[in-house]
């Protein structure tokens, strides 16, 4: 190997920068294995940046029976509420309720219930839903969060948006995470054990030589030749792709590209809980507060046909989720209402569901140990990204018997090293530290960074120590940290992914940021973060 940040012979080379493969990279690394890592675009640039920004279990995959995903998933929200509390925190979901809610049939539960109720007609029963939320409250061995609740729509505040025919509700936990900021603290952290993390870095081929791997990448380095006891191959939506035309080896297996897309609206209602909408056509969204002063609503499912770097919320699918939402709300969400969209390709294992909303969520690891080992991802939810890479390592540990064990549960990532329900204890310290500091501003800060923010501002007195302005609370100081230890080189990588400014900056504030940090980069980056 060429560079002088990384070993001879990796024990590992992962090829993909989403959470799976970040995540596998620091438990990875975290075992005392060299470990290097290539992410094509920037980390978390596809779907990992893409999703409904939920730790969740996966309420309505328990109309598919699917309880051994949804108990390890359960289990995981609160495992990653601990170890990043920053980024990571509880909700309280509403789900409405009417008896004459009528829902598609086609799940294993409405098969089953229309053969011992087939009065009932497409129809849930309240006791029904009551068990799931029992299952969904106990399942996961829950500690931290409230168990569900049953609302009084007529008194409650979260019945006032509703549309009158909603008089009853549950309300029950889930978790907000930021998506694609997990991703950049998960590769930032291995880095900091010893990862070596190659981003805007594509892999163009990998063949197997003897007992190791030949990995040869196209990067701002130009070409270079890279060596490895094993491959993973985390390439998300280009997982089969690596398979036939990286790595060139026929493989039976495959992926369903399903596409999720969202949209943003104007802040539709002023309390901070979130609703989960049941439709008529055995979809769900939900329907949540955004960034403070906007409100998110997704996802659909739907089979994606074209390159996953293409995906985009159509119109037709922008409309399916405001009439969806205007089923639930008072007033109908339009598409004035509209400020953003957003669209990922989850790549779901080809298990020959039926549909797309009917595929399973369930990760599956395949290993080719037809000489160097490969192991391929496939699936898997942000929730169990944890998860899933200690049962990649698990997999792997017959190569590589010097590896430690797990180690990963509850350990902080950066900036997460503090109490789970003490956010608004450090933000008020972060105020009082910085008195020029705006609520908004040093809210978004502790959210961000969490004991890491005072760390990047310094010894600021003004607004004005903090570097140029770039608009929207985004100063030089954030910036430059973001190059220097989050992998960030781009204005996107800051304001659509890092953080979600770009909702509040201009087009040109954004345009003198991507100016900026070109000019920046040379001086201002490290491959590996500090």
């Amino acid at each position: 190997m060429n560079r002088k940040t990384g070993p001879e012979v990796a024990d590992l080379f992962i090829i993909g920068g989403g959470i799976n493969g970040c995540g596998i990279a620091r438990d990875a690394t975290g075992r005392g294995l060299s470990v290097v890592l290539a992410e094509q675009n920037d980390l978390a640039s596809a779907t990992s940046s893409a999703s409904t920004k939920l730790f969740h279990g996966g309420l309505r995959y328990l109309e598919y029976f699917e309880f051994r995903l949804v108990r390890e998933a359960l289990e995981e929200r609160e495992t990653l509420l601990v170890a990043m509390p920053h980024i990571s925190w509880p909700m309280r979901f509403v789900l409405p309720y009417h008896p004459n809610m009528r829902f598609e049939g086609d799940t294993p539960t409405g098969r089953l219930l229309s053969r011992l109720m087939p009065w009932m007609k497409g129809r849930r029963p309240a006791w029904l839903i009551r068990l799931g939320l029992f299952l969904y409250d106990t399942l996961g061995g829950r500690k931290i969060l409230p168990a569900t609740r049953t609302l009084d729509l007529t008194r409650d505040p979260a019945g006032k948006p509703l549309q009158s025919r909603f008089r009853h509700a549950y309300e029950y936990s889930d978790c907000w995470v930021e998506d694609s900021k997990l991703v950049s603290l998960n590769a930032r952290d291995a880095a900091q054990r010893g990862a070596t993390v190659l981003t805007r870095t594509r892999v163009t081929s990998a063949t197997r030589q003897g007992d190791l791997w030949e990995i040869v990448t196209q990067g701002p380095e130009g070409t270079e030749t890279f060596h490895a006891r094993a491959l993973v191959n985390a390439g998300g939506p280009w997982v089969e792709d690596v398979i036939r035309n990286v790595a060139r080896i026929n493989s039976s297996e495959g992926v369903r590209l399903v596409r999720g897309s969202h949209i943003v609206t104007k802040k539709l209602y002023d309390h901070d809980r979130c609703y989960f909408f049941q439709g008529t056509d055995g979809r769900i969204i939900f329907a949540i507060p955004y960034e403070q002063d906007f409100t998110l609503i997704g996802t659909t499912d739907k089979d994606h046909k074209g390159a996953p770097k293409d995906a985009a919320c159509t119109d037709e699918e922008r409309d399916y989720l405001l009439k969806f939402a205007s089923q639930y709300f008072a007033n109908p969400v339009t598409v004035k209402d509209v400020v953003w969209t957003y669209s990922g390709v989850r790549p779901l294992y080809n298990d020959g569901a039926k549909s797309a909303t009917a595929a399973t969520r369930d990760y599956v690891l395949s290993l080719d140990a037809n000489g160097a080992p490969l192991l391929n991802v496939f699936g898997g939810k942000i929730t169990t990204y944890r998860r899933l890479a200690e049962s990649a390592l698990e997999k792997l540990q017959p190569f590589f018997p010097q590896a430690k064990g797990p180690w990963t549960a509850r350990v902080a990532l950066p900036g997460g090293d503090f109490a789970h329900d003490a956010v608004p204890a450090l933000t008020a310290a972060l105020k009082s530290r910085f008195p020029f500091l705006t609520d908004y501003w040093a809210a978004r800060l502790i959210r961000a960074y969490g004991t890491e923010a005072e760390t990047i501002m310094g010894n600021a007195q003004t607004a004005a120590d903090l570097g140029h302005d770039f608009g929207a609370t985004l100063t030089e100081a954030e910036v430059r940290w973001l190059m220097r230890h989050e992998f960030a080189r781009a204005a996107a990588d800051v304001v659509w992914r890092r953080t979600k400014l770009g909702l509040r900056m201009t087009q040109e504030q954004i345009a003198a940021l991507d100016a900026f940090m070109a000019n920046a980069a040379p001086g201002a980056i490290s491959p590996a973060a500090e």
